[in-house]
């Protein structure tokens, strides 16, 4: 069905911008949405001059929108049309808005006057350079409906940031039909960081007091505002929505699931091949992490990792590190022959790799290359034991010399003490929330541990000195993602994990976990575990991981294999192509809406 608006202009301020998971958005769905609406799809997005290169390529505009940029130059506004260099190279326009700035006291006491948005006292670079860029949105927008006046032009707000413009039309009366979509609201997401327990509250508080009392009120009302006069309300999940109709006081009109480009994640087959090989090369570095100290059986390992945003209480971090101190307890009393390694993925405050262990991979690197040189001679020493039925040991297959020399590596390379919790010197170490959980649940890197924990504080781009791993091989390399969020309106990396062809752990307060909650009931292999922490206690939500982390150590290779599978088919629910006719249907709405008013 042919889409009721003829040009779409989608606005958010992560266009050529990345910031957060709005880019991700933006980004996976932006060929989609062109397909839909060809040459008349346009982002648009801040000007920033060190963000466009190699990402943004510049063109002649079209000739309606060539005659808009020229009539609002002379109000300060700088229009750079182009190519945003991602799939589909949709048609972006990134404005340059410093020299518009000298009306943001205007712009402000418009909201107020219109909007009753109370923006006394907030910063420039706060909240007031949002307002300025967006609102200078708003008149583009205004001036290229003027020049089109057959067409219908449906404009779509990513947050409050891009509120502004959304603002503007509605108070010229432009005839443009309006989409806001807000991701998380302001409130919720203070609240949370704040260490409140949102859900109990949520229909307990009056939101503009509590906006107000932690300085958040023109972020708060802006976002009611948009919510409430757009002709389209939408958010990205249902759980979203119950805290927008509780804040914002308006339900969503229309719920807009993130989704994922699943055809650029290899296929299942490919993925288990590539798990293998990389699964190696995270074997490789435990050992350089743990056997200088201790050893344990590597072909008996499993590795979880859960990744994020040093969000402590948020991604649900407090509670995995209590639930895997019970985990570590249960496979000591089982006498479990289990390994369980825990990657905590999370960037922060990292000041450089710990000495010892780049000394350890040194020696390691050093016995290995050296073992590699002479592997040539083993194979043919190995033969020959075998052959001559010879009793068979490191001194006979590396020889009486290079036996001595091996030796010497080995005492070089053994350690006292305890290997570290984390992989980098922190600027933060006292205070760091996880390095405190780690030590709070005893996790210690014991000999005896059957769960072993390693902090990782940096993003993994493939090109550090120790995994030597970006994010997605360190993934497909590991058995289990875990992420337990508190706080996560959709919650991309489960479903990502998922697409790799690794069983991952989302919650019933995350937006993709409430999407997949009914897919998987009564089944023992879940694919994707949906952990149930809405209106359960901490302690109830740490015994029910901790048990499901051990239900999954339990799993055999076949069990694994079945739960791989069962997680990708699970993640390809979230696929962009199912869900992007959510987007026309807002964008249908919103015409609708607009044409009733």
């Amino acid at each position: 069905m042919a889409a009721k608006s003829d040009i779409l202009f989608e606005v958010s301020w992560e266009v050529c911008n990345k910031v957060g998971g709005i880019f991700t958005v933006v980004t996976s769905k932006a060929a989609l949405i062109k397909e839909q609406y060809q040459e008349n799809y346009f982002l648009v997005g801040p000007y920033f001059k060190e963000n466009v290169s190699g990402n943004f390529e510049e063109k002649e505009p079209p000739v309606f929108l060539k005659n808009t940029f020229d009539k609002i130059k002379d109000q300060g506004i700088i229009c750079h049309f182009g190519h945003w260099l991602i799939d589909g190279d949709p048609n972006t326009i990134l404005i340059e808005y410093s020299g518009f700035a000298h009306n943001n006291n205007k712009i402000k006491a418009k909201l107020w006057e219109s909007f009753k948005i109370d923006s006394l006292g907030t910063s420039y670079y706060d909240y007031d350079e949002p307002m300025v860029w967006s609102t200078s949105i708003g008149i583009l927008i205004e001036e290229a409906k003027k020049n089109l006046k057959d067409k219908n032009i449906t404009a779509q707000f990513h947050e409050w940031m891009s509120g502004g413009g959304l603002l503007y039309l509605k108070h010229a009366k432009a005839n443009v039909a309006t989409v806001f979509t807000t991701h998380a609201t302001m409130l919720g997401r203070t609240l949370v960081g704040k260490n409140i327990d949102l859900y109990s509250i949520m229909d307990k508080i009056n939101p503009e007091e509590e906006a107000y009392r932690y300085n958040i009120q023109a972020k708060h009302l802006t976002e009611k505002a948009c919510a409430t006069n757009a002709d389209c309300f939408t958010t990205v999940s249902e759980i979203t929505g119950i805290e927008a109709r509780h804040f914002l006081g308006k339900k969503p009109d229309v719920l807009l699931p993130n989704g994922l480009n699943i055809d650029i994640f290899p296929t299942f087959e490919d993925a288990s091949i590539k798990h293998k090989f990389l699964k190696q090369k995270i074997l490789d570095f435990l050992m350089y992490y743990f056997f200088p100290y201790y050893s344990f059986d590597i072909d008996n390992t499993l590795l979880y990792f859960l990744a994020g945003r040093y969000e402590f209480r948020t991604k649900g971090i407090d509670v995995l590190l209590k639930s895997l101190s019970r985990l570590n307890q249960k496979l000591i009393e089982e006498k479990s022959e289990k390994t369980i390694v825990v990657l905590i993925l999370v960037p922060g405050f990292a000041e450089g790799i710990k000495s010892e262990l780049i000394n350890n991979k040194t020696l390691y690197d050093d016995l290995k290359d050296s073992l590699y040189d002479i592997s040539g001679e083993i194979m043919e020493r190995l033969k020959y034991g075998l052959l001559a039925k010879h009793q068979i040991d490191d001194t006979f297959l590396l020889g009486d010399s290079l036996h001595k020399e091996t030796r010497k590596r080995l005492v070089r390379y053994a350690r006292y003490g305890l290997p570290p919790i984390c992989t980098h010197n922190l600027s933060n170490e006292s205070t760091n929330d996880i390095l405190n959980g780690i030590r709070d649940s005893n996790l210690l890197n014991s000999k005896d541990d059957k769960v072993k924990v390693i902090y990782y504080p940096i993003y993994l781009t493939g090109r550090d000195s120790l995994l030597g791993l970006n994010y997605y091989e360190t993934i497909v390399g590991s058995h289990f993602g875990i992420f337990p969020s508190y706080y996560e309106p959709w919650g991309y990396t489960p479903a990502e994990t998922g697409s790799l062809g690794v069983a991952s752990l989302t919650t019933d307060l995350a937006g993709f976990g409430r999407y997949i909650e009914k897919m998987d009931k009564g089944n023992k292999n879940k694919g994707i575990f949906v952990l149930k922490r809405h209106n359960k206690t901490d302690e109830e939500v740490i015994e029910q991981l901790a048990e499901i982390m051990h239900t999954f150590s339990q799993y055999s290779k076949q069990d694994r294999i079945e739960n791989k599978l069962k997680a990708k088919r699970i993640a390809a629910a979230a696929d962009w192509k199912l869900l992007i006719h959510n987007y026309t249907d807002a964008h249908d709405f919103a015409q609708d809406r607009m044409r009733e008013k």
